[in-house]
């Protein structure tokens, strides 16, 4: 049986490279260890091999994050003031007026089916309505926007 080995010191094991001097030269120079377990992460791999952990879960964020931190943009009123160029009380004419442009096209989806004239004619009354009051607001929040000179 010791004749099969031809050196049963060093066993050629599967997770041992069989050059060993090379393959120390070569993963100091261009390999990434795992975080978790230490070990090589495979060339061109997303995943450790060994444990599954992600190679660069900063870098990686799904893309409901992504849409959180857009939404959660939007609401900071300070940057929102500051990319628009508002002050506070043009800010909220501004947004009064969104709210009701967005009113006048809940009531054109709500209201599509119409049975009668007197309908149709109410609802238009409440379309001119919500239209005049988002042209007021925004002829408001440009009245009280701050003129870049003061």
């Amino acid at each position: 049986m010791s004749q099969v080995l031809r050196n049963p010191e060093v066993r050629a094991e599967f997770w041992r490279p069989p050059v060993e001097q090379l393959h120390k030269t070569v993963a100091d120079a261009t390999t990434e260890l795992c975080s978790r377990c230490n070990s090589e992460f495979v060339t061109g791999s997303r995943y450790c091999h060994v444990c599954g952990t992600d190679r660069n879960p900063q870098g990686q964020q799904t893309s409901r994050k992504r849409w959180l931190e857009i939404a959660t943009g939007f609401l900071d009123f300070s940057r929102v003031k500051q990319a628009l160029g508002l002050n506070t009380a043009s800010l909220a004419a501004f947004g009064i007026g969104v709210f009701c442009m967005l009113a006048t096209l809940m009531v054109a989806i709500v209201y599509s089916d119409v049975k009668s004239l007197s309908d149709w004619q109410a609802i238009q009354m409440w379309r001119i309505e919500w239209l005049l009051a988002t042209v007021a607001a925004f002829v408001a929040a440009i009245l009280l926007k701050k003129s870049p000179n003061t």
